[in-house]
């Protein structure tokens, strides 16, 4: 609902509960120990410890450990399969070199 739409007896309610809820937050505040007149907490920003972030690093980088050493386990585990060279036929080598010189041959003579 906005404010232009209501009447001018529910701003005046509107703004008497206002007073009432700053007034009970103020001693709320007074009965905790908070300051009364701050009317939003400070946040505190949270931060780690060099300690803390120490021990996450090492634990991180034993995972790390871990998993290399694993992987490098079963890669010794299994034979390494060579691969194996493709070679072209010697009647398919002729055919390309046939088709490249006649190629380059027509280049040239289209330029000059």
């Amino acid at each position: 609902m906005n404010l232009i739409d209501l009447t001018l007896s529910q701003l005046k309610q509107a703004a008497a509960i206002k007073e009432h809820i700053q007034k009970l937050t103020k001693e709320l505040r007074g009965i905790l120990g908070m300051s009364a007149n701050s009317t939003c907490t400070a946040t505190k920003n949270r931060t780690m410890s060099a300690s803390s972030k120490r021990k996450i690093a090492a634990t991180q980088k034993a995972r790390w450990a871990n998993l290399r050493r694993a992987k490098s386990a079963t890669r010794s585990a299994q034979p390494v399969a060579e691969a194996k060279k493709k070679r072209m036929s010697p009647a398919t080598r002729a055919k390309l070199s046939a088709k490249l010189k006649a190629y380059w041959a027509a280049k040239k003579s289209g330029k000059k």
